[in-house]
């Protein structure tokens, strides 16, 4: 009887997976994720979207318990307010009628607009508002929101008729032609015109008219004003009685942190011409409102203090519309004053000679609010009008001492024309200082601004070298508030300086040193090694590139300055920033013995230190068996962390309730599609969503983690995908997808997307073929023979240790990286039956001197320092460029290879593809080249995601299934037919 029902379920197990469906193209739109995520402040709540890749997406606001469930269609850009009784969102239009207005070409104005809803968590009933562009709540406070409505809609009225001319126009014409009449009476009479002639009455109505079109405009050509942004109507909405306030022509506007104020910009009313611009502070307590600023041309950077109580922004009010130059002024104002004053201005004592306020500088407060920081920048000279454009030269100067290459220079001139150093006005003696200069750009803050001690960092005059090593050389400096004085802490620092190394009350100014591989600490008077006892690296032990590896990482201070926790492969260690104790291992080992990884969560925002006897939350991820979980630390006790979990799947970050132990967090695998988790211990959890229920009736997949010796010796590892309907006495062909390592990524989920040129794994596997992922490790100067190493190595071992691999069929594919080593594979060996090469490099030579122009940068570091792993320049190792060169071993090419080479293609310059394509052309051998016009190194726009994946699958199931070709193959795609052929149609 057990026997027949053994067979009697694997029957039916048959069955299942038969009736099971391959994945197809047309499945892309419907595949869902998990978007924004967000619980409330008393953890009752949770709201989060459910996006499709196209397409229409859902809000949904949830009970944390599960009980109550809301779904808002379109909803996002969601917030819950502080006092956890409200969800307040944006609407989108539907996704057709957003298309299908893209497609008519409307004008801005004429396209779909949101809507603006509000939700009391609990209640069936939805607050709705069309056409809001934007709108905000106080961070800290609650019952107040505030939303920007759109441009109204214009009425639009009917034609007049051609014979309705303007009445006032109509009577003055008319009184001019009556009076002529009579002078025309007075004058001789003259032989009469015949029919075809224009009559004296005809001629002066024509002159009439036209002298009248000379006073609107002599020339015909006057230029019209520029359009002026006159604003909208801004709503204030009391949340809990549902009471508005109407502010009409606004701008801008931003609310004070604790939410008491309101500040508003409104424009100039266009209907009124005694009207003038105005800033406003609205109290939102006492429901009144103070005019600020009243005149002027641009306000910007709005800001409060901590407190709410004090209001800074920049303002532009003297100049002329048609004036060369602008000057902005900062502008305060503290309670109790009527209205706004000039605080600083290019006049102002303090401000260096050449210098004025920025218009494009952060302002901010100190934390109490007894400092105010703004920016400043040179003046620029006026625009010479005196020029004709006609006759000037266009050329750029290339200069050998200039910082950056010419090409660096216009790929960041926005950003260098809006380039402002660091001034601060300091309220207790009234006095402004700059901090930052053109010599000393990079100013970090201590104690949230108000620090005695501040931090200069700068690498100007040794910028020259980043072309050929990918970073600078920097000096860090201690900069004195009180007196402004500098002092410099450390010359020529190698390495890793930021805001997070730098202890919160500015005691301590610590760096990493990538060439002594250990963190520096200064105290005042003098820098030490403050990690040299630390017996096990702090750095990445499996880097194998030239340049040095980079650090763990820091995970925060303690409490007072008083120590550092930073990071090695696994554990965490607590150091003293004097250097007198010896580092703890606050850890105890455990991660290291287990080869598992702990790393700290901070689920506090403002949170700037941590204090012994705190539990610290953290993430362990266990490099065997790539297993994510959490666990529970109480910070400097006897105790070692506590396994809250481990699972076989990946876990995204945990999102805490601010005043209560819950927790909201993503959990997935390969097998299983995302799903939302909540959770008051992160041990125990109720599951909240589950995305994509539509893959149970898709043949999908499994992933398992498989080892292997590679052809060094040395043990390597990699990610098997198997179909789910695997027959291990069948026989499948394999694709081999690699770029660097993969392994840890094992328990990732792997929707079927169009991706940018990367393979679609999940749809492969789907349709019936193997895919392996294997980890690549390189030797510097050999990364080619590295991934012969390795890749080559796998595909023998997977074919000698498994019969169900087709040996005879298998294709190779990778994107930037993962394609040059597809380019070079092949030259390397011919038992690969189809290549997949999208943006390769195929001569290194050529391509060392080439630029990435999506930021105009040279390509030198990276073959002397980085991912190319040359390890030496041009003329040093020749040798070695063209031996990792695809381009010179062409002729060994036997594998048929399509080659994606985009023509605005910002990392990799597309005549690489080119220069590979001819090469494998002038030679004979099976070559195709899509060139996706317009597109970037990874493919961008939908449309052409969607197009390469069904040639791809064209291409390896051509060749690796035998089936039938696709024309483009066959025959290409000539250019005459270009826009109305894609060449996709399979040739019987």
């Amino acid at each position: 009887m057990r026997l027949l029902f053994s067979i009697s379920l694997l029957l039916f197990a048959t069955v299942v997976f038969a009736q099971k469906k391959p994945l197809d193209h047309s499945v892309y739109d419907s595949w869902q994720s998990i978007g924004e995520r967000m619980i409330s402040n008393d953890g009752k709540w949770v709201v989060y979207s459910i996006n499709p890749q196209e397409g229409d997406n859902e809000l949904v606001i949830q009970s944390s318990d599960a009980g109550y469930k809301k779904i808002i269609a379109r909803g996002y850009n969601a917030v819950i307010t502080e006092d956890s009784r409200y969800a307040v969102f944006r609407i989108k239009p539907l996704f057709k009628d957003s298309r299908d207005a893209r497609i008519k070409k409307k004008r801005p104005d004429d396209m779909p607009k949101d809507s603006f809803a509000i939700v009391e968590l609990g209640k069936d009933s939805v607050w709705k508002l069309p056409r809001v562009k934007t709108y905000k709540v106080p961070e800290k406070e609650a019952g107040w929101v505030a939303y920007h409505l759109e441009k109204a809609i214009e009425k639009k009225e009917a034609p007049k008729k051609p014979d309705n001319i303007d009445k006032r126009i109509a009577d003055s014409l008319g009184k001019v032609i009556d009076s002529l009449k009579q002078v025309i009476a007075t004058m001789p009479e003259k032989k009469k015109k015949n029919k075809d002639e224009s009559d004296d009455e005809g001629i002066l109505i024509q002159s009439v008219i036209a002298l009248n079109n000379l006073n609107q405009d002599a020339e015909g050509d006057e230029t019209p004003a520029a359009p002026v942004d006159a604003g909208t109507d801004l709503v204030v909405r009391n949340l809990m009685d549902g009471k508005e306030k109407i502010f009409t022509n606004v701008l801008e506007y931003n609310f004070s942190k604790k939410g008491q104020k309101l500040i508003i910009e409104q424009a100039k009313n266009p209907k009124d011409s005694l009207s003038k611009q105005l800033v406003s502070l609205f109290d939102l307590k006492e429901g009144k409102t103070i005019v600020l600023s009243k005149g002027g041309n641009d306000f910007k950077n709005f800001t409060f203090s901590e407190d709410g109580a004090q209001v800074a922004y920049v303002a532009e009010r003297d100049a002329k519309t048609k004036e060369l130059q602008k000057f902005y002024k900062l502008w305060y104002y503290t309670s109790g004053m009527d209205s706004a004053t000039m605080l600083a201005d290019k006049n102002s004592v303090g401000m260096q000679l050449g210098m004025t306020v920025s218009e494009f500088g952060n302002i901010s407060f100190s934390k109490s609010g007894k400092r105010l920081f703004f920016g400043t920048a040179p003046i620029q000279p006026p625009k010479d009008t005196t020029l004709i454009d006609i006759d000037l030269v266009k050329v750029d100067v290339w200069h050998y001492n200039d910082d950056y290459l010419q090409t660096a220079q216009l790929s960041r001139l926005q950003r260098d024309l809006q380039t402002n150093y660091l001034a601060v006005y300091q309220f207790d003696n009234k006095t402004l200082k700059q901090l930052a200069t053109e010599q000393l750009p990079t100013i970090y803050q201590t104690n949230e601004g108000d620090g005695d001690q501040f931090v200069g960092v700068t690498d100007f005059g040794k910028r020259v070298e980043s072309q050929w090593t990918g970073n600078t050389k920097k000096d860090i400096y201690a900069i004195n508030l009180n007196d402004g004085t500098t002092k410099l802490v450390k010359k020529d620092m190698t390495g890793f300086i930021a805001p997070q190394m730098i202890s919160p009350a500015g005691k301590y100014i610590m760096w990493y040193d990538s060439k002594a591989r250990n963190y520096f600490a200064w105290d005042g008077d003098s820098a030490r090694n403050i990690t040299a006892k630390i017996k096990f690296p702090l750095y990445d032990e499996d880097h194998d590139s030239p340049s040095d590896p980079s650090p763990h990482g820091v995970m925060r201070w303690q409490e007072n300055d008083d120590a550092i926790f930073v990071y090695d492969r696994y554990d965490i260690w607590q150091v003293d920033p004097k250097g007198k104790m010896s580092p703890l291992l606050i850890t105890g080992g455990q991660g290291r013995k287990t080869k598992t990884r702990y790393r700290y969560v901070s689920t506090d925002r403002e949170e700037r230190f941590v204090k012994p006897g705190q539990t610290l939350l953290l993430q362990t991820f266990t490099e065997t068996g790539k297993e994510d979980g959490f666990a529970s630390y109480k910070l400097l006790t006897k105790m070692l962390p506590v396994q809250l979990s481990k699972v076989k799947a990946s876990l995204g970050n945990p999102i805490k309730a601010t005043a209560a132990e819950k927790y909201i967090y993503t959990k997935e695998s390969y097998e299983v599609s995302p799903e939302l988790f909540v959770s008051s211990d992160l041990s125990g959890e109720t599951k909240l969503y589950a995305t994509n229920p539509q893959q149970k009736e898709y043949n999908w997949g499994t992933a398992e983690l498989y080892k292997w010796k590679a052809f060094n010796g040395k043990m390597s590892e990699g990610i098997l995908y198997k179909p789910e309907n695997f027959d291990p006495t069948k026989k499948y062909p394999m694709i081999m997808y690699f770029y660097e390592t993969h392994s840890e990524t094992l328990h990732g989920y792997i929707p079927p997307t169009p991706t940018g040129s990367r393979l679609n794994v999940s749809f492969f596997v789907s349709r019936g073929y193997v895919v392996f992922s294997p980890d690549i490790h390189y030797t510097i100067g050999y990364p080619a023979k590295s991934a012969y190493d390795y890749v080559v190595s796998a595909a023998k071992d997977l074919i000698a240790k498994n019969k169900w691999i087709d040996g005879a069929n298998i294709g190779i594919q990778g994107q930037s990286w993962g394609g040059i080593q597809v380019a070079q594979l092949v030259t390397m060996t011919d038992m690969f039956k189809a290549a997949w090469s999208g943006a390769p490099v195929a001569n290194m030579t050529s391509a060392y001197g080439g630029i990435r122009w999506e930021g105009g940068i040279n390509r030198q570091f990276q073959y002397e320092k980085t991912q190319s792993r040359i390890g030496a320049t041009l003329w040093e190792k020749q040798n070695l460029y063209i031996l990792n060169s695809p381009l010179f071993h062409v002729p060994k090419i036997k594998t048929p290879m399509v080659i994606m080479a985009n023509d605005a293609d910002g990392a990799v310059p597309w005549y690489q593809g080119i220069e590979l394509f001819t090469a494998m052309r002038r030679l004979n051998k099976k070559v195709w080249m899509l060139n996706y016009n317009g597109e970037a190194h990874n493919l961008v726009e939908r449309k052409n995601k969607k197009d390469i994946q069904i040639r791809e699958q064209q291409f390896f199931d051509w060749l690796l299934k035998g089936e039938k070709p696709a024309k483009w193959i066959t025959e290409g795609v000539p250019a005459v037919k270009k826009g109305k052929d894609w060449g996709l149609e399979i040739v019987e």
